[in-house]
């Protein structure tokens, strides 16, 4: 049931809206007729004629130089083998993605029905006029390497065949590291290789140009060892055939000190391990099994350093550390190929940034309270933002010196700052919050589970791991929406609040409520029957420990949902008034947006309050707040009350937190522009700050503007996000998508995380004996 789940959420994913996972979209406005007549006939025309007369400038006035192909024939697809070009282009399209969100690197996906590789070469070479770079995909060995040495002759542009290099350069950096805390020097190491593939290959082709000798190396292959009396080796494995065939794997690892697995799950023991050299070093980086599993090789020795390919274990071993950033720099010089020389700077930056201190960000994302370099940290990881200011830059300069540019950079701090600006943080801040959120996941109740996109999300929390869903609702309901739309429930708690077996619960509920509102106009009878809505159970359920956040909203007015939360839970200690926030992610990065749902025409008082509430959350993301207290008139141009009262506020936050980054009041355009702002207001605390945070009048400008944001330009929303709660709850927007719903699921996980208390997270053991506890714990709700 899991697995058909899963597949029918994937090909939904694929197929709905807009089929497919990219789309070309104008960069240039082409509006009213004068755009057309200069983007087409006649204006065309000019950048035509300039590019015939001189071929370079195709670069000046065409994405070419931005542009790379991504080409594959689809004969070696992932784990799926030759299933044809047309089967291939999910996976071409999902590498155009990822060219675009780390490196924001244009891809066209073209999926090529040739296997003849001399063919395949003509094909690929007819269209080097439209492409800045070449990156080919999923090709079977031994063609791949013909088909890339050829392109790389026959082309002036760059070619990197990424099945075969990305993971040579990327394994390639965390061996370095690897030998460097091991105190081992290349050039007399010993290695054992299992795998001689195309991308095993590159890698010990890689490593020789590290240092490593080809006498050093035993390698295998599924017909065994390589070694002088085989008449199936190519040239490139030649030199790394040994003399005697007699050799098996066992016998190899006997005193070996680096181990390379590219082949199968499970081929090496843990006796193989204990029987390698002092301080050994071992690459297990088949997928999804590796070759020894990372528990056992830790286990067998304390001494070893250990890398897979695998997102759960310390030291991945990710492609996507490699290609974006190279062809990023590769793009920018206009380079002729990627050589040698552009590979090894790539190598070293990636080895040196593992050395530097590791951004907040960082730690964020994997719950670390502070990754430095060492054993489990030779590499860095792939949510860094440092990697693309890092990596391109050293490439570059590698293709300047190396005589393959044919642009320079001459400003390389410009260069670093104008690749920074390429991606907002938004581009990996809901991947970092998902990371932070699957790390320590909570028990989180959706109150509105009769609902299919409450179960769609619940599921996909759940099969993601980044929460535990309990499911309030009536179970035949439930289950008949789930069992009509293939959701899987299956180890997903449902708890009817009205149902009888919940009686006593809404009984100690009732107490619990009535002790808190007693003297507040509910009597007793009222707070036990109150029980059967779903709201005041849910909310009680968080109140007393019996679940750690709760999500609602989708099918109710806001305040129907918001009024049980105060009631049952209140709100933290020093906290008058609570306050609603949104999270936009835009294309100039996260934008948090205040008050935006609560509070209707707070006081100066107040709205300081709220301001410093909204910093207090931004820090919870790990983002340093710069915020704008937003107005219609800038720096007392108005002596309107309104325009007093932001001014007031103001001066209350820096009373009350010098120390942070706020100003106003003033006009949205100008906390954006910043270059009216340092002309006109250069005392401003925001003269050259990105500001990222909002803080509006009241709550009909805040709420205007964010759906404004969120409808006509285009930001994803996400919210609104309760402020000032004791204990967390979070409340949906009317009718919100299933995407929605799962991105609020994480901000309330990444609450709970930091409300629940040290005490009751250290009880859980492991993820497996928790399920176990909770669901008994579900059972006597």
């Amino acid at each position: 049931m899991a697995k058909e789940a899963r597949r029918s959420q994937a090909l939904e994913y694929h197929a709905k809206g807009r089929p497919g996972k990219i789309e070309v979209i104008p960069t240039k406005e082409a509006k009213t007729q004068r755009d057309l007549s200069l983007a087409y006939s006649p204006g065309v025309a000019e950048p035509c004629k300039e590019i015939a007369a001189h071929k370079e400038n195709v670069y000046k006035y065409t994405a070419k130089g931005n542009l790379v192909a991504v080409i594959s024939n689809g004969t070696a697809v992932l784990g799926l083998g030759d299933i044809g070009p047309e089967a291939s282009k999910p996976v071409m399209e999902g590498k155009g993605v990822l060219f675009k969100i780390f490196a924001d690197i244009d891809v066209f996906d073209i999926e090529v029905n040739e296997k003849d590789p001399v063919k395949f070469v003509e094909i690929v070479k007819a269209l080097e006029p439209t492409f800045g770079g070449i990156n080919l995909e999923d090709i079977k060995a031994p063609e791949c390497f013909y088909i890339e040495q050829e392109l790389k002759k026959q082309l002036k542009i760059p070619v990197m065949h990424d099945d075969q290099h990305g993971t040579a350069i990327i394994s390639a950096a965390a061996l370095i590291n690897a030998l460097e805390l091991q105190k081992k020097k290349i050039e007399k190491v010993r290695f054992v290789v299992n795998g001689a593939g195309a991308a095993a290959m590159a890698c010990v082709k890689l490593y020789v140009s590290l240092g490593a000798r080809h006498e050093n190396f035993i390698m295998f292959d599924k017909d065994g060892v390589l070694h002088a009396g085989r008449t199936d080796l190519g040239e490139d494995k030649k030199p790394f055939a040994v003399k005697s065939p007699d050799w098996t794997l066992g016998k190899a690892m006997e005193n070996a000190d680096v181990f390379l697995g590219l082949s199968v799950g499970n081929v090496v023991t843990t006796e193989m391990v204990q029987g390698m050299a002092k301080n050994p070093i071992v690459f297990a980086m088949a997928n999804p099994d590796p070759e020894i599993t990372y528990e056992k090789a830790v286990a067998a020795r304390k001494d070893i350093i250990m890398a897979t390919g695998r997102s759960d274990y310390p030291n991945q071993v990710n492609n996507v550390l490699g290609f974006p950033f190279i062809f990023r720099g590769a793009l920018d010089v206009r380079a002729t190929q990627i050589n040698e020389e552009m590979k090894l700077a790539a190598v070293r930056a990636l080895a040196e940034l593992a050395k530097s201190p590791v951004p907040d960000i960082v730690n964020l994302a994997y719950n670390e309270k502070s990754m430095s370099f060492g054993p489990t940290y030779i590499i860095p990881k792939p949510l860094d933002p440092r990697l693309l200011s890092t990596v391109a830059p050293a490439v570059a300069k590698a293709a300047i010196d190396s005589g393959v540019a044919q642009s320079t950079i001459t400003n390389w701090d410009a260069y670093s700052v104008e690749l920074n600006k390429r991606l907002g943080l938004d581009n990996q801040l809901m991947r970092v919050i998902g990371n932070k959120a699957r790390k320590d996941p909570k028990r989180l109740v959706f109150a509105e589970a009769d609902n299919l996109k409450i179960l769609k999300a619940a599921q996909i929390v759940f099969e993601e791991g980044v929460a535990y869903p309990i499911l309030l609702g009536d179970e035949k309901k439930i289950r008949t929406i789930a069992d009509s739309n293939s959701i899987d429930l299956d180890g997903i708690p449902i708890i009817d609040p009205r149902s009888d077996e919940q009686e006593e619960k809404r009984k100690l509920y009732g107490q619990v409520l009535f002790q808190k509102r007693q003297r507040k106009g509910l009597n007793k009878y009222e707070a036990y029957k109150i029980m059967k809505d779903r709201n005041y159970f849910g909310c009680m359920m968080v109140e007393t420990g019996d679940a750690d956040a709760m999500i609602s909203g989708l099918t109710r007015n806001y305040d129907e949902t918001i009024r049980p939360a105060i009631q049952v839970i209140g709100t933290e200690e020093g906290v008058k008034k609570i306050a609603g926030m949104y999270l936009l992610l835009t294309k100039k990065g996260p934008l948090f947006l205040a008050d935006t749902t609560v509070n209707f025409n707070p006081t100066a008082e107040e709205l300081a309050d709220i301001t410093l509430m909204v910093a207090k959350e931004v820090r919870n993301f790990n983002i340093t707040p710069r915020i704008a207290m937003l107005s219609y008139s800038n720096f007392g141009s108005s002596a309107s009350p309104e325009a007093k009262l932001v001014a007031e506020a103001r001066r209350i936050v820096k009373e009350r937190n010098p120390s942070l980054v706020v100003d106003g009041e003033m006009q949205a355009s100008i906390a954006f522009n910043k270059e009216i702002l340092k002309e006109n207001y250069p005392f401003s605390e925001l003269v050259d700050e990105d500001v990222n945070t909002l803080i509006f009048p009241n709550l009909a400008a805040g709420n205007v503007a964010y759906n404004l944001l969120k409808e006509v330009g285009g930001a994803d929303a996400i919210g609104p996000i309760l402020l000032g709660m004791k204990k967390p709850v979070h409340v949906l927007q009317l009718g919100s998508s299933v995407r929605s719903i799962f991105n609020m699921a994480l901000v309330a996980v990444i609450d709970a995380q930091i409300k629940c208390s040290k005490t009751a997270t250290a009880e859980i053991v492991t993820k497996s004996k928790w399920w176990k506890k909770f669901q008994n714990v579900s059972r006597d709700i």
